[in-house]
């Protein structure tokens, strides 16, 4: 199939399902709701900002903000002012009854105002003690953060969320993880800092620009030395614990929703694989009560390939959750392999991702989701991808911090998958939330990049916004249901240190676009030092580190024409912005952080016996087929 027929067949497919929106945790939200709330934040920002031009307030409130402590310098753009004006408008414009919205703006500004507060007074007393006072551009840095930090907090509180689940939290050799992370960090800083001292004139004139908004070189430089250290660790590690005469028999799982045009490709692609793996290959077509010809498709495919034992299942009962719990109870082999019916894999995928389970720690493995090509995002997908899976996940992965390993490719080993317990149903984000309760049972999730697939990118922008709104949605019903993970006193990387910064650069990216309108009004109405500040700031919001580090990807990944893409991926940033704010607006805020039970909200079992990669194997016997399936 030609790309441009590809793409002609993508825009006509039928993307949504039960699984696209769950009724209990969000309502559907119009495309309008989002412009009226920029217009809103526009209107407030623009008053405040205004009344503090007239200087009224000048002896009260002299950094034109809400500070009222003497600090040393200039701020780039008034932050606090900004974070306000965006609690109040996601309020206005956000889902849940008037008072449920009224009651959670009053508590975001009331509890930022008061811990900014906090800020001023400790630096007033240090400048009573010291003389000096602290630099304005830190203290709203931290502002900043903390008011990101607030709103991802307070929405996981007062949203509608799936119910937590507890989490079983195993040996996750924490001091282990903890030096390894500490010794990176002392040499990247370390590294950072002398080039920070250097008194080139490269290095002159960067320490001048507010870059990120007031961090300097040597923090720009940290981060990228920071996660290239871990990268190379993780991908060495990788090699050192494979083995290429690995293999064992595998039960492939792909659950199908209306996937009549695309399956017998993908059972084409799999048997392939199959046909070059010297093992037994289970291939399990969990037909999730398609309305299409879906079922009779995978079937008649299934019978004209010799290289796979190959069945049809059908659920009837909607959901991909449940989908995948029937198809893991039907699994007969120690490794499951989890593959979306819009997926292709590479003849060598099989063979490559199981060479990782020699290491018996190891519990699930992902690879990097190439999209088709043709599409309108395609290549600023192809970016993402390299990014954030090429790159970022193998650097996660050396310190047992990554999360999600997406369900387009995930191989399980069978006992940790069935200790983990039930795919979770009637949420967004199933998949990470598997992985992320594998993990911290103890063992490790890593992705590699040896294992590339093809695999489907929306080729229209109704079908983009209802992906990502998923997407999106997923961090929070996740975080929500692993709560144990976040606040319990067991320690691990992820729940105490990962999902964290997940929760707080999915609000940053949500108040991304209202920052940039917001930065425009102050370059409009600033001048001289301050107006630099701010043209500075928005260019490194529009690229910043996050396009150099992508180009770093893009390099050792060695896929040199995604640097001509770099472009449309910048804009697409700015798209995945904007459908991270809508996505926060579908969640429905309710009066208080009350819980109700869910009855789609599946619990996983508790292990009767010990757990993690040293524990027995507990698969349970297969069960017959009931009333939700069939096996045709």
């Amino acid at each position: 199939m030609s790309p441009a027929t590809d793409t002609a067949t993508r825009k006509g497919v039928v993307f949504r399902s039960v699984d696209s929106q769950p009724k209990a945790l969000s309502v559907p939200v119009s495309p309008l709701r989002a412009p009226a709330l920029l217009l809103t934040f526009a209107l407030l920002s623009l008053v405040q900002l205004w009344l503090f031009q007239t200087g009224l307030y000048d002896m009260i409130l002299p950094h034109d903000d809400y500070v009222f402590a003497p600090y040393t310098g200039e701020h780039s753009i008034a932050i606090r002012t900004y974070i306000i004006s965006f609690f109040i408008s996601f309020a206005i414009y956000g889902s849940g009854s008037a008072f449920a919205r009224f009651k959670f703006a009053f508590d975001l500004v009331l509890r930022f105002l008061a811990i900014c507060a906090v800020l001023d007074i400790i630096n007033w007393r240090f400048f009573e003690f010291v003389g000096e006072a602290y630099p304005l551009t830190v203290v709203q840095i931290i502002a900043g953060l903390i008011g990101f930090g607030l709103f991802s907090a307070t929405l996981l509180d007062r949203g509608a969320m799936p119910d937590a689940v507890p989490v079983k939290i195993g040996d996750q050799q924490n001091l282990r993880m903890i030096l390894r992370f500490i010794a990176v960090a002392v040499i990247a800083g370390s590294l950072a800092a002398y080039v920070g001292s250097l008194e080139s004139p490269v290095v002159r004139d960067l320490r001048e620009l507010t870059l990120l908004g007031g961090i300097g070189p040597g923090v720009l430089l940290f981060l990228p030395a920071f996660f290239l250290l871990l990268y190379l660790i993780g991908v060495v590690e990788r090699i050192l614990s494979a083995a290429k005469d690995f293999s064992a028999p595998i039960s492939i799982i792909v659950p199908a929703f209306n996937e009549a045009h695309i399956i017998a490709e993908t059972i084409d692609h799999i048997a392939e694989a199959a046909r070059a793996y010297d093992a037994p290959v289970e291939l399990l077509i969990i037909d999730n009560n398609s309305a299409d010809r879906t079922a009779a498709i995978a079937q008649a495919t299934l019978e004209a390939t010799p290289w796979v034992e190959g069945r049809v299942i059908k659920v009837a009962r909607p959901g991909k959750a449940h989908a995948l719990n029937r198809a893991v109870a039907e699994a007969r082999h120690d490794f499951i392999l989890r593959i979306d019916a819009d997926t292709q894999i590479g003849a060598d995928n099989i063979k490559l991702a199981i060479q990782n389970f020699h290491d018996p720690h190891v519990g699930v493995v992902g690879g990097i989701a190439i999209p088709p090509g043709g599409g309108p995002f395609d290549r600023a997908r192809l970016v993402e991808v390299l990014l954030k899976h090429g790159y970022y996940a193998p650097a996660l992965s050396a310190f047992w911090g990554l999360i999600g390993v997406p369900g387009m490719f995930a191989m399980y080993r069978a006992d940790a998958l069935r200790q983990a317990g039930e795919f979770a149903t009637g949420m967004n984000g199933e998949d990470t939330d598997m992985s992320l309760r594998i993990s911290e049972i103890g063992y490790r999730a890593m992705v590699d990049q040896r294992v590339r697939y093809v695999s489907e990118v929306p080729a229209s922008f109704a079908h983009m916004r209802e992906q990502r709104m998923r997407w999106f949605r997923s961090v929070y019903h996740v975080s929500a249901r692993a709560k144990d993970a976040l606040v319990s006193r067991n320690m691990s990387v992820r729940g105490k240190l990962v999902l964290p910064y997940m929760l707080l650069n999915s609000a940053r990216r949500a108040m991304m676009v209202p920052i940039l309108i917001f930065g425009l009004f102050q370059l409009l109405i600033g001048a001289g030092d301050t107006n630099a500040l701010v043209w500075q700031s928005i260019i490194a919001v529009l690229v910043g580190a996050p396009a150099l580090v992508a180009i770093a990807a893009i390099l050792i990944n060695r896929e040199w024409g995604a640097l001509l893409a770099m472009p449309e991926y910048l804009a697409f940033r700015a798209l995945r912005a904007w459908y991270t704010l809508e996505s926060v607006l579908s969640i429905r805020i309710r009066r208080s952080s009350e819980r109700r039970r869910h009855p789609d909200m599946a619990t996983p079992p508790r292990p009767t016996g010990p757990t993690g990669p040293t524990g027995p194997s507990q698969r349970p016997a297969s069960p017959s087929p009931g009333p939700a399936g069939q096996v045709l």
